[in-house]
């Protein structure tokens, strides 16, 4: 019987409770919808700002990586104020926020330094622009083209088609090497020719092939010399100038056709060969 009393005096505390502090009750509960709904509506409006000044920059052909840099650089920024605001509505002191964010940022920064540095990397990369978006690019030892510059790390995408993430602190801590960065580039290679062979039919042949491709430049003019005397050959650079789009195309077509036309004209290509001698003992003979 006592508990059933103990729980009719709960009950009827509780809605006591609520009749006198309803308007307390209503205050809060207004607050806290209207700190979601700052929450939702100014999520959308970032997200709606941020792809907005995005289109103007790709519509003003700016590079497509510097874009989602800033593009994510812009979103995370706003975010933040928007969550201050949300707080704010509930009755969180702003400048108790302000303060507990910087010392956080503080302990976060000091707990993640390496995530700060590929920050400081990302914004110095959009400043310098060693690269921009579909440059084919070596970063840290990974050959790729450009994706994106992103906050904290630079997307490549490989020849074979596989995607690797570089953090932007590797990318400044190391060379940068941009082969899309100028408009032509040099073919090197290297044709091993016997001894015997005419030295200057040989400069004569590969010089005429240089020539009559279509993809080799004139200007610069293509070099062909005798580089080295090797162990067992002679060996001739040959190193014609292309357009920067052109390089592989040239590269493999001129490999087969060298081969083809030393052959044609009987100049050898030497390679290495391994003389075997058997000797019989005297109880096999």
């Amino acid at each position: 019987m006592s508990e059933e009393n103990t729980m009719v005096e709960g009950a009827k505390w509780a809605q006591t409770w609520l009749m006198d502090n309803q308007d307390l009750l209503t205050q809060y509960g207004v607050n806290i919808i209207s700190a979601l709904l700052i929450l939702v509506i100014g999520n959308l409006v970032i997200k709606g700002l941020a792809n907005s000044m995005a289109g103007v920059m790709r519509k003003r052909n700016m590079d497509n990586a510097v874009v989602e840099f800033l593009h994510g650089l812009v979103r995370y920024l706003l975010f933040v104020i928007v969550l201050i605001a949300a707080l704010s509505r509930v009755g969180v002191q702003t400048a108790s926020v302000i303060a507990i964010l910087g010392a956080a940022g503080l302990a976060v920064g000091l707990a993640l330094q390496g995530s700060l540095a590929n920050f400081a990397a990302g914004v110095l990369i959009v400043m310098f622009r060693p690269f921009k978006s579909g440059d084919y690019v070596e970063l840290a030892g990974v050959a790729g083209s450009v994706e994106s510059i992103q906050v904290f790390s630079t997307v490549l995408t490989t020849p074979d088609n596989k995607m690797v993430v570089v953090p932007n602190g590797s990318v400044i801590s190391s060379p940068i090497t941009n082969y899309s960065k100028h408009a032509t580039r040099r073919v090197d290679l290297t044709i091993g020719v016997a001894y015997s062979a005419d030295l200057k039919k040989t400069k004569t042949v590969l010089m005429d092939i240089l020539t009559q491709h279509p993809l080799i430049l004139k200007d610069p003019e293509p070099n062909v010399a005798v580089m080295t005397l090797a162990d067992s050959s002679v060996n001739f650079v040959v190193r014609p100038w292309v357009k920067t789009e052109d390089y592989w195309s040239v590269y493999f077509e001129l490999l087969p056709t060298i081969k083809e036309a030393l052959d044609e004209h009987g100049i050898e290509i030497p390679f290495p060969q391994m003389s075997v001698h058997v000797e019989r003992s005297e109880r096999q003979a």
